[in-house]
């Protein structure tokens, strides 16, 4: 490699392109042409991208869906009616993770593993989270539970 780079000088180049630019040729200036448009190409590739103009903010548009004048029972019954439906989604979600489970305990008990005490793990780890759930929700501790609020919206 050394006797390679020892053979490139700047001077001696200079030199070769001169030579070969005084001998006449009808491709001179097209290859001069062709030269000239890849270095330039090759440094537009390290132009820095903080050079570059910065796209425009995208403009934001609001989507009111709610009724403005909606009042305080309409709005209650349209938290109710949502809350039903998401403790129907996590109802469905918990029937499908103890399904899940329960073919998972199968599948582990016809390979020989000690699934028993893997549940056992599971459900401690499961109680600690319902635990902690129910300590934030008595820090909370809201007014009216579920069932008063909706009722009080219906009546």
């Amino acid at each position: 490699m050394k006797q390679f780079l020892r053979r490139i000088s700047p001077k001696r180049a200079v030199l070769d392109f001169v030579e070969v630019w005084q001998q006449p040729s009808e491709h001179r200036w097209p290859v001069l042409g062709v030269a000239i448009a890849a270095t330039f190409a090759l440094f537009m590739l390290f132009i820095p991208e903080s050079q570059r103009v910065e796209p425009r903010p995208p403009e934001v548009t609001w989507i009111a869906t709610y009724d403005e004048a909606r009042t305080r029972e309409q709005i209650i019954r349209s938290n109710c009616e949502n809350q039903l439906r998401q403790n129907e989604r996590e109802d469905l979600l918990a029937r499908r993770a103890e399904l899940r489970r329960d073919m998972y305990m199968a599948l582990g008990r016809a390979t020989g593993m000690d699934v028993d005490s893997i549940n056992r793990e599971a459900e401690a780890e499961r109680a600690a989270a319902e635990a902690e759930i129910a300590v934030i929700d008595a820090i909370l501790d809201p007014e009216l539970s579920f069932e008063e609020l909706c009722g009080s919206a219906e009546g």
